[in-house]
């Protein structure tokens, strides 16, 4: 059983990718060619904004875009404990301080109540983390964010294609960030990502900084990075874009299922949670279940994959130590950290595996 199912996903698209790809090697132009200008054209219609910056990772987005805003040593960013380290280590790369605060327990994403508290002088941003497929709760964070004068960007590396009150994630921030790696909604075949603004400014410092800070050839009025997105992975996204939106609702049809078929199982855990307006993307399809190690050997030795999206928060890493902030400092994503267990989840999961699979996690939460 594929725990997430590329290969269906290639062969229906086979001929589309091929020739996509096919034609970056025909023209030669492998870094920076058409192909990334016509999908950043393309994404950013989709998302609704203005500019699309294409870039060589979700990680680089999210560097590009605080760089771009000017932040810096001694500055500090809040954002959530409980997300892949990128996040958090992108700030400290910048020689600025990563603020937690704790999630909120039904949707795993930064709790609005809290931030306000944690803002001081030395605030430069806000970044929420649209965790599991679902956005954040920017409407307040962007109203908070509006009080203080600070720019929120969202890492939007799990919810491209979900919704919020009908706008799309990458859109509801001052900037979106999103990954393209291969496991994604929307994925590439190697490392990508990409930037999102209505901000020109913003947008014109960010297409320098990609480009090691260079405003026209060999001038470089800004300190960047080599963060391009190879067009050879632009020619992928651009083969699969067209089938998005079918695979974003087949991905909301199959949460929807899976909800409705543990609770009809008798399961003992617990099913995520969607915000009122709110769609997801399901980039994972996260429960939470009581003694994990037993339920994850279970499902194992019923031949099903599980993952867990994360056992660490990110406060109780070594990297960051020096934060000072032991056990306890966020229980709600430490007590996450110690339930959460992703499960088979892809737009082509049929509904006869979904029930193998709900069937062994009762099976093993009973």
């Amino acid at each position: 059983m594929q725990f997430i199912d590329l290969k269906t996903q290639y062969a229906q698209l086979k001929s589309a990718i091929d020739g996509r790809m096919q034609a970056v090697l025909d023209h030669g132009a492998y870094i920076m060619g058409p192909e990334v200008a016509e999908l950043e054209t393309a994404l950013a219609e989709y998302v609704g904004v203005r500019h699309c910056i294409g870039v060589a990772s979700g990680t680089d987005a999210l560097l590009i875009a605080m760089m771009a805003l000017g932040i810096g040593r001694d500055d500090e960013v809040i954002t959530t404990p409980f997300t892949f380290i990128a996040t958090g280590e992108m700030i400290a790369l910048l020689g600025a301080k990563p603020v937690f605060v704790d999630i909120d327990a039904r949707n795993y994403n930064l709790d609005p109540g809290l931030i306000e508290a944690a803002i001081t002088p030395r605030t430069r941003a806000i970044m929420p983390v649209s965790l599991y497929g679902q956005c954040a709760d920017l409407d307040a964070i962007n109203a908070i964010a509006e009080r203080h004068g600070l720019p929120v960007i969202e890492d939007a590396a799990q919810s491209f294609g979900a919704e919020k009150a009908g706008r799309r994630s990458c859109g509801l921030s001052t900037i979106g960030c999103t990954s393209f790696f291969p496991s994604k909604p929307l994925g590439c075949y190697g490392d990508g990502g990409a930037c999102f603004t209505d901000d020109d400014e913003l947008a014109k410092r960010m297409r320098e900084i990609r480009v090691h800070g260079q405003d026209r050839r060999y001038h470089h009025p800004l300190i960047g990075v080599n963060g391009r997105l190879d067009t050879l992975q632009a020619a992928v996204l651009l083969a699969k874009l067209p089938s998005f939106a079918d695979e974003v609702a087949a991905r909301g049809r199959i949460g929807a299922r899976y909800a409705e078929r543990i609770a009809q199982s008798g399961a003992r855990c617990a099913v995520p949670a969607l915000d009122a307006g709110n769609t997801s993307v399901y980039a994972q399809y996260t429960v939470e279940v009581d003694e994990r190690e037993r339920v994850q050997a279970a499902l194992k030795d019923a031949g099903i994959p599980t993952a867990v999206h994360y056992p660490r928060p990110l406060h109780l890493q070594p990297a960051f130590a020096d934060c000072g902030l032991g056990p306890g400092s966020f229980p709600v994503a430490e007590a996450a950290a110690e339930r959460v267990m992703s499960l088979p989840m892809h737009p082509f999961l049929d509904t006869a595996t979904q029930d193998r699979i709900v069937e062994a996690l009762a099976q093993a939460c009973r």
